[in-house]
């Protein structure tokens, strides 16, 4: 029996992560869960896995929420803030914890797990791309495991022989890393009509069934470019080890190429419950309520290379990884200042890719050796990214 914490309980990794815990009611007990704003959705989930904690990262809405668990019958504690975050992704109980808390925000708790040693699900993309080698020697000191939940780089992680050595891809007889994306939806979307792209046609994925910020990142393909960075850190690999490929249909999630010729390729339906099923029985598998592929109705699998101008968002991203740390820690900032801005009408589409760019350039160039130091970056690129969002809209 593993007890387990989920951060960000109300996403949509937190939610299949739930879906997939409460098939399995002899194998994983939930200690905690947390959630920032949906209270309804998170007193319904609360009712339904009974944790011993309800944690809601607003203390503003401590109040509200104790109503809102009251009502629907919860038993659980309520917690407020970010200490508590920390707390319950540290607690001694906890064996292993789903990181799902979208963007910096996660970057906090997740660091708390891991500086405990726990089996870290990393859903949360954002806080290793903020922290990079940071993240990754904070695991080593500590004894934490960290399990890939992303689909992309949980595909690797299959695909990767058992010998796998960390940082040297070439004595493990590899070649590159495969990092595969749909392309979103504007994939063939005449470039000349890019600034006409609305929020609501930006927010709806052809395959996939993720928040707002996620799909808006997809769309611009900023999700692949962070991903890849993420592959990087995830696997001691270079930026040169990395090939993106477009791939329409989501059913490769991505593939390792080996010295000899050989392709292995991890495929399935896009269901984000494989990987999260796969990372909380890991080395086992267990059943995700994920329907086999049908080989006899597959349809075409096609392949291509990103164009830089649909996607300038993805090049910014892998220039990035290749500029370091500082660099990688200021575009995330910097894009989840823009996409606000663009959910929030401020700015066009094509206005993101201008705002990243632009506070990459108008950032200055530094070491940053700690996560204070990540923490005071990321809050400068922050300012420097709505400068320019300001200097775009008056």
């Amino acid at each position: 029996m593993q007890t387990i914490t989920v951060l960000g309980a109300t996403g949509s990794i937190g939610c299949n992560t739930l879906d997939v815990v409460n098939r399995h009611p002899d194998k994983y007990r939930v200690f905690a869960i947390t959630g920032h704003s949906q209270l309804e959705l998170l007193a319904q989930q609360a009712k339904a896995c009974n944790p011993r904690y309800v944690v809601i990262a607003n203390e503003n809405q401590y109040e509200q929420a104790r109503s809102t668990l009251t009502q629907a019958g919860v038993k659980a504690e309520l917690l407020c803030g970010p200490q508590a975050l920390d707390d319950v992704a540290s607690a001694p109980e906890v064996d292993a914890v789903m990181a799902a808390i979208v963007g910096a925000a996660g970057l906090m708790p997740t660091m708390a797990a891991v500086k405990a040693g726990k089996r870290i699900l990393l859903a949360n993309k954002e806080a290793l791309v903020m922290s990079g080698v940071l993240f990754i020697d904070a695991a080593r000191q500590s004894g934490a495991t960290i399990l890939p939940i992303d689909s992309e780089h949980n595909a690797i992680f299959q695909c990767l022989p058992q010998d796998f050595v960390y940082g040297d891809l070439t004595s493990s007889g590899i070649s590159s890393l495969l990092l595969t994306g749909s392309g979103g939806p504007f994939r063939e979307r005449e470039l000349s009509t890019f600034d006409d792209i609305t929020v609501e046609q930006a927010c709806h994925h052809p395959n996939w069934d993720m928040g707002r910020k996620i799909t808006v990142d997809s769309a611009t393909m900023m999700n692949k470019g962070l991903e890849f960075i993420e592959a990087c850190r995830l696997f001691g690999a270079q930026a040169d080890d990395i090939t993106v490929v477009l791939h329409p249909q989501s059913t490769i999630h991505s593939m390792v190429q080996y010295i000899d010729g050989s392709v292995i390729a991890q495929m399935g339906h896009p269901d984000m419950r494989t990987p999260i099923a796969y990372g909380l029985a890991y080395p086992e598998r267990i059943e995700a309520g994920v329907k086999s592929l049908d080989f006899a109705t597959l349809s075409d699998l096609t392949f291509s290379t990103p164009c830089p101008q649909r996607y300038p968002n993805l090049y910014l991203a892998i220039q990035a990884c290749k500029d370091g740390q500082a660099a990688t820690t200021a575009l995330n900032a910097a894009n989840e200042i823009a996409v606000e801005a663009f959910l929030n009408h401020q700015i066009g589409f094509c206005d993101i890719a201008r705002v990243n760019e632009q506070t990459l350039n108008k950032m200055e160039q530094t070491t940053v050796c700690s996560l204070q130091q990540i923490l005071e970056h990321d809050g400068r690129a922050r300012a420097t990214a709505n400068k320019v969002i300001r200097g775009l809209v008056s």
